[in-house]
């Protein structure tokens, strides 16, 4: 009886034999093009890069909503912005500006590049931009064999066979190369002058910086992420007449008509769409009783500050729910979850049509409850 035939492409491929970065490995490149929450939920993985040798460089090359975060992680150095081609984006495509990128990264001399990736990205891309730029160590989730594209690699298993949180994603790539992590937090540090000015704000605004507050997000870039906005009315509505306490709703300048419209009527509801730069946004959510909002990057700041969330949580993409804070992920249940579309394709929504009111207070006031024990701390200017 003839063994079957196994055609060559379909074996699976071999990923690199695991192996240190030693402490010849100074100068890191860490690439990641897409969001805010994105880059948040890469710092674990940015500390064991730097923790696994004393005097490591970390320059950030990321997407212009990733390199705001750069200010306020410990872990980075320094920070450049890339519009890459191989990423989805407004601009239009500048090979100029490509060949001007290689250069400066040629130029900077790195030892090494990691390429930190969903399992839906391409890292080759990237990693031919580092080749071209001589960077000798190349390092990357790859679901084909990369051959002379990455020196180190790690095979990319997902989803066929099962998805992790994206903090143990990226914690298991750079692990790779022998740097460990005990501490598997999110990190963002907010700074002084941001509770300084944000204090300022709310003043202007008369919200009772002393007094606690409830921080509600009702946007989010996908449109299959965003919870019904006359559902925020009523949340907003109910908690406000419950509690008394001021509900403060965030969002971008672009979002101002989606913040207005989920004020409604209520008194306790103030708009401060537009009006608080991200450092100011992560003293707000930091401070305050618990947040709501879709699954975007606020619940990412929410769980880099450990602050209490109630993320209404579309069947998007199971890799990115909170990590390590208090929190409630609410969602119903339907047969085309994980569809990982910024669109439903199926038009309905359900998974987040589906979740009631009812439910929304029922999350932020359980929240509350378990947080009670804990003092509130006022925002107060930093001295």
């Amino acid at each position: 009886m003839l063994a079957p035939v196994v055609e060559a492409h379909a074996r699976k491929s071999a990923a690199s034999q695991a192996r240190e970065w030693g402490a010849d490995v100074k100068r890191i490149l860490c690439i990641r093009l897409d969001n805010l929450g994105d880059v948040l939920m890469t710092t674990p993985a940015l500390h064991a890069l730097r923790a696994a040798e004393p005097g490591r460089h970390l320059t950030l090359l990321a997407s212009r909503a990733g390199k705001a975060t750069a200010p306020f992680i410990d872990a980075i150095d320094d920070v450049i912005e890339y519009d890459a081609p191989w990423v989805k984006q407004d601009a239009p495509i500048d090979a100029l500006a490509d060949l001007a990128m290689r250069a400066r990264l040629a130029s900077a001399h790195f030892d090494a590049a990691v390429i930190f990736s969903v399992y839906s990205q391409n890292p080759l891309p990237a990693a031919m931009l580092c080749h071209l730029a001589g960077i000798p160590l190349r390092l990357a989730h790859c679901r084909e064999n990369p051959y002379g594209l990455l020196t180190d690699w790690v095979q990319e298993t997902e989803p066929q066979h099962g998805t992790r949180h994206e903090v143990e994603r990226q914690l298991a790539l750079v692990a790779r190369v022998g740097a460990k992590a005990d501490d598997t937090r999110m990190r963002f540090s907010v700074r002084p002058a941001d509770i300084d000015s944000l204090t300022q704000k709310l003043i202007a605004r008369d919200v009772d910086v002393d007094a606690p507050f409830i921080v509600v997000h009702p946007g989010a870039s996908a449109e299959s992420r965003r919870y019904p906005v006359e559902r925020f009315v009523e949340t907003i509505e109910r908690l406000g007449a419950q509690l008394e306490w001021p509900i403060l709703v965030t969002g971008s300048r672009s979002e101002s008509h989606l913040c207005r419209a989920a004020c409604g009527t209520s008194p306790y509801a103030h708009d401060l769409s537009g009006a608080l730069e991200l450092g100011e946004l992560a003293a707000l959510i930091q401070r305050a009783r618990v947040l709501i909002s879709n699954n975007s990057g606020p619940v990412h700041l929410a769980s880099a500050l450990g602050a209490p969330v109630v993320d209404l949580y579309a069947l998007t993409n199971p890799q990115h729910m909170p990590w390590q804070t208090s929190h409630r992920v609410l969602y119903h249940d339907v047969s085309c979850r994980w569809c990982y579309r910024s669109v439903c394709p199926e038009g309905h929504h359900a998974c987040l049509v589906g979740v009631e009111v009812d439910e929304v207070v029922s999350a932020a006031l359980e929240l509350i409850e378990e947080e009670h024990a804990s003092p509130v701390h006022p925002i107060t200017q930093a001295s």
